[in-house]
């Protein structure tokens, strides 16, 4: 028998929410409520939300993980606003451009220095699927918007690297530059490329112009970082290259997501055998964004 988030990763992997809540239910019942939102503790350690109901309530949104794990939970927003009597979101400022209309009553920067006080129900954003009681299937992508860049038909965006959060996630570019002959491409990388791309400079740190960019490609190709998120919520079609044992939210086994329909993954076959990943999605990408005539093998 696993330990109680080995037994949650499983039922999650499985698509199982009724088991996973269950689980985070038991998990919540051992955890005193005096470290409730605990200043000592780094930000994605907290556990905000005391399990009290958050109907008809006046709620505030924490958002402590990353700008992927945000917009991976956005989605819950509408139905939570349905049924509290007001919802206050703090959010990564970096974020707020691409909100749509009305998500919240209040939308507030999140800054450390200066949070917000309680309000009568606090929940952070990677709880609301618990504290509502609502599978991701149910609240479907697309849920954000935005204009595209103006893109030539098939264009391709890549995404390298994986931040400073787990290198073990992180592609060498070299890898990938084989896939790019014979397609036009842009990097989503903030770093500058020697791959022939369309931006060699790098992608923009300004998220709004990113999600312009996403929006504009016919495919992303990336690994596991914010910008598959931005795919998947956006309704684009996102391969994902995915180290051996990935992220809880990932089932390579299935090579699809329950989380965003639009993705496809691919998952090392081996620990460190980007190789192989490559291959697998090579093979696809061929089959589906075939090369122009002159490339062609």
């Amino acid at each position: 028998m696993g330990t109680l988030h080995d037994e949650w990763m499983e039922a999650i992997r499985a698509g199982n929410h009724e088991r996973a809540w269950a689980l985070n239910a038991r998990q919540a019942a051992l955890r005193p409520l005096a470290e409730r939102d605990n200043p000592a503790l780094p930000y994605h350690l907290r556990w905000v939300w005391d399990m009290a109901p958050v109907d008809g309530c006046d709620v505030l949104v924490r958002c402590y993980h990353g700008l992927g794990d945000t917009i991976q939970f956005l989605r819950f927003l509408p139905e939570l606003r349905r049924r509290a009597r007001s919802v206050t979101l703090e959010i990564q400022p970096r974020l707020i451009p691409l909100l749509p209309a009305n998500i919240a009553d209040r939308v507030v920067p999140f800054d450390p220095a200066h949070p917000l006080a309680p309000a009568e129900r606090d929940v952070e954003i990677m709880e609301l699927s618990f504290a509502l009681r609502v599978p991701p299937s149910e609240c479907a992508p697309p849920y954000l918007h935005v204009k595209p860049s103006d893109l030539p038909s098939g264009t391709i965006g890549l995404c390298c690297s994986s931040g400073d959060w787990d290198a073990q996630r992180s592609i060498s570019p070299d890898l990938l530059g084989p896939l790019l002959t014979g397609r036009e491409c842009v990097t989503l990388d903030a770093q500058a490329t020697t791959l022939p791309v369309r931006n060699p400079q790098g992608c923009s740190f300004d998220m709004a112009e990113t999600a312009a960019l996403v929006a504009g490609c016919a495919l992303i190709i990336t690994v596991d970082t914010m910008i598959a998120h931005l795919a998947g919520a956006l309704g684009k079609p996102v391969w994902l290259l995915l180290k051996h044992a990935p992220d809880w939210r990932w089932a390579p086994e299935t090579g699809r997501s329950e989380w965003y329909p639009s993705a496809r993954l691919y998952a090392q076959p081996a620990p460190g055998d980007w190789a192989g990943a490559v291959a697998a999605l090579a093979h696809d990408l061929d089959l589906t964004f075939p090369l122009q005539p002159e490339f062609a093998r």
